[in-house]
């Protein structure tokens, strides 16, 4: 099974991410791997921290001359901003007076629930791991995900829909998602220009007043055959282990597959994808009028794009801070402030682009199986040629 793991905190000395399960001989383009980190830091809204981090993967085991080797892969990726915070986060015991206490929880972080849940006289340890940060940890794992999946003709990208209540109007083709992967300035990761200009002006509004904003973005599978995932457990359907791998995402509150929402409110008529048989074309001979189940049926994939949206609360740490309660006194003050962001919906895009790879490849792997890249692409194609006779 590939599997994958991360360690580390907001303020620590460096982020860890360990990847086991991948086969021999994928080759690993480490400029891609850091080019994913770099657009998870981007994005109109983000706060200061992203002017000091520049994350890296440095890569300590598991790849040699440019490939995998079948070893778990270990990385790192450097905080430049301990050399702060060395004196107040040691790993030895330290000076106490040094510590910078959360002395107040905020609302709609982990803060109080973390506090009481691990008895902590406040809620800096809880803050420190459960940051978005980790997410960068993540994003490593998940680009060595899309390196496999890319050696299997499979693809995995993202774009921004809604911005507070700026939302784009109309249907993205899989060209236009991708094109934003190689843009080198990145405002909202909208498609289309009109859009992205009145996320823009949301965005600009909340900025003014202290408040932060969230918004919906969507992450799409492209090139993935029918047949993988399963209907026969619950724990393995392949829309269980995206909605759970996405949801896991700080800040995420809601998951969405295909046309999941408005399904709920529609006809059957009008939201099931009618079957057709052309004969040729992609992996079957099956064809669909539209994609409404998002790729999926029966927790398999179908053949068609897989679609998967993540509704993202507003950042929960504010500039005008709502209303607390002193860990120390318990009386009513303001919530704590930690330097922070106004909108994340771009880069927790990206976020969910490594979680989805990540689950997109683990079922792969568990199907297609092999020790090498060589022995899965061998099975993987006389799987699509199967599929294409039937």
């Amino acid at each position: 099974m590939l599997r994958f793991s991360t360690a580390g905190e907001s303020h620590g000395e460096s982020l860890v991410a360990m990847v086991s399960g991948m086969p021999a001989g994928v080759p690993v383009d480490l400029e891609f791997v850091n080019r994913e980190l770099w657009r998870r830091q981007k994005g109109y809204g983000r706060g200061g921290r992203m002017r000091i981090e520049r994350d890296t993967a440095h890569v300590l085991s598991g790849v040699r001359h440019g490939k995998t080797i079948g070893s778990p892969i270990a990385m790192t990726l450097a905080n430049n901003d301990w050399k702060n915070w060395t004196e107040i986060l040691p790993v030895e015991e330290g000076d106490p007076e040094k510590h910078k206490a959360v002395a107040s929880p905020r609302p709609g972080h982990a803060d109080l629930a973390g506090a009481l849940k691990y008895d902590f006289k406040d809620a800096r340890y809880v803050l420190e791991r459960a940051s978005a940060r980790e997410s960068a940890a993540r994003v490593a794992s998940g680009a060595f995900a899309k390196l496999l999946l890319k050696e299997l003709g499979v693809g995995v990208a993202s774009h921004v829909i809604r911005v507070g209540k700026a939302e784009l109007s109309r249907p993205a083709t899989w060209e236009e998602i991708v094109a934003l992967q190689s843009k080198d300035e990145v405002l909202l990761n909208c498609v289309d220009p009109e859009s992205e200009a009145a996320m823009k002006v949301e965005v600009d509004a909340v900025l003014r007043t202290g408040d932060t904003i969230g918004g919906v973005f969507e992450v799409v599978v492209h090139g993935l055959p029918p047949g993988v995932g399963t209907h026969a457990n619950w724990d393995e359907r392949m829309d269980g282990l995206l909605a759970q791998a996405v949801m896991s995402l700080q800040a995420v509150k809601a998951v969405e597959i295909g046309r999941g929402v408005t399904a709920a409110e529609s006809l059957g008529s009008a939201v099931h994808d009618a079957i057709g048989y052309e004969g040729e074309g992609g992996f079957t001979k099956f064809s669909r009028e539209q994609n409404n189940a998002g790729g999926i049926e029966g927790g398999i994939s179908n053949g068609e794009d897989i679609v998967v949206r993540g509704y993202l609360k507003p950042i929960s740490t504010l500039r005008r801070p709502l209303g607390s309660v002193s860990f120390e006194t318990r009386e009513p003050v303001k919530a704590a402030y930690e330097r922070s962001d106004v909108c994340v919906v771009p880069a927790a895009g990206v976020a969910a682009e490594a979680m989805v790879a990540l689950a997109i490849a683990r079922l792969v792997v568990e199907k297609f199986g092999g020790d090498s890249l060589r022995e899965m692409q061998r099975n993987f194609n006389g799987y699509c040629e199967q599929i294409r006779e039937y």
